[in-house]
């Protein structure tokens, strides 16, 4: 266990840091039945990105079915084309629901009284490490909904013609798939930009809204030291060296911005407060210092999805670096 999380023998400005081994930690007895639960979850979030990856959506069928409005075979071209797609992203908004609630599991295994997080971490690393991989899928997935547009255009389109079917009283298999509610939650969980990160952060939010007896400080210790182990495993040649794969690089850097968003929003002063306990100039200096293409998205993640970037209390030096 000791190989896997190490307590470096410094202390850089107070703030504690770890060495976590994110590639092989393994879960013990007193873990296996959080982290099979957690598994099952996880081990869908490939397959869910690649259909993303792969969604092309439906736009020249839309288009041709607007601008030709009398023509039925070209409308029922861009219905029958489009059905399919909502299936698809149905199938992403449920994994969200399942995303939340493996979270909301990590985070009570991870926060419970009588150990510290620090003691939770050195614990129970195969948990740290499913918590991290979680965040991981999170920022790819919204990566890469960011760069597809088609996905609100074929739902606005689907929600259109059926709003519009409907009053024509046509019967639609469809809706016994997706019905007006489901449509109606799908509808506000795609208009955001990052919908899975918003998805964390409100489940985090959540969280410690109802442990009302936990303390603020176990939930909020979690992320800033999952943040310190991050910026420690970039900045430290010795342990970057240790990775098995360059991806685990690309791995830490997503994990840090992910804890970080998540902190700024559960924590009542945010991350980027001089009273934070999370180094944010190291974290975006550590992050500046990649090459650019690997990090855009995520100091735009840490620009437009943290909440509390541009108040009063954030150093100028601070905003500067993200501008």
């Amino acid at each position: 266990m000791g190989n896997l999380l190490k307590v470096l023998t410094r202390e850089i400005e107070n703030y504690p840091h770890f060495f976590l081994d994110f590639e092989n930690a393994q879960p013990t007895d007193c873990e296996r039945e959080v982290w099979n639960q957690v598994n099952t979850v996880l081990q869908d979030s490939e397959s869910v990105l690649a259909d993303l990856q792969a969604y092309k959506g439906a736009g020249k069928e839309i288009r041709d079915a607007i601008q030709n409005p009398s023509d039925m075979q070209l409308q029922e071209q861009a219905w029958n084309s489009v059905c399919p797609l909502v299936i698809r992203l149905k199938k992403f908004y449920n994994f969200s629901l399942r995303l939340e609630r493996a979270l909301q599991s990590l985070l009570e295994s991870l926060t419970c009284p009588p150990y510290t997080p620090t003691q939770h971490l050195e614990k129970e690393q195969a948990l740290a490490k499913q918590f991290a991989e979680i965040l991981h899928f999170t920022l790819r997935f919204d990566e890469l909904k960011m760069r597809i547009p088609a996905i609100q255009n074929d739902f606005s389109y689907y929600r259109r013609t059926i709003s519009r079917n409907r009053i024509n009283n046509l019967n639609l298999d469809i809706e016994n798939e997706v019905n007006n509610e489901m449509a109606n939650r799908m509808s506000l969980f795609y208009a955001e930009a990052t919908p899975m990160l918003k998805t964390l952060s409100t489940a985090t939010t959540n969280f410690v809204t109802e442990n009302k007896t936990l303390p603020l400080e176990n939930t909020t210790d979690v992320l800033s030291t999952m943040a310190s182990v991050c910026k420690v495993m970039l900045e430290t040649p010795d342990y970057t060296s240790r990775f098995n794969s360059e991806d685990t690089l690309l791995f830490c850097m997503r994990v840090m911005v992910g804890v970080i968003i998540l902190y700024d929003h559960v924590h009542p002063n945010g991350a980027f407060n001089k009273s934070s306990k999370i180094d944010m100039k190291g974290c975006i200096k550590v992050l500046k210092e990649q090459p650019a293409d690997n990090v855009e998205g995520l100091l735009n993640a840490l620009k437009f999805t943290t909440k509390h970037l541009n108040d009063e209390s954030t150093p100028k030096n601070i905003r500067t670096m993200l501008q």
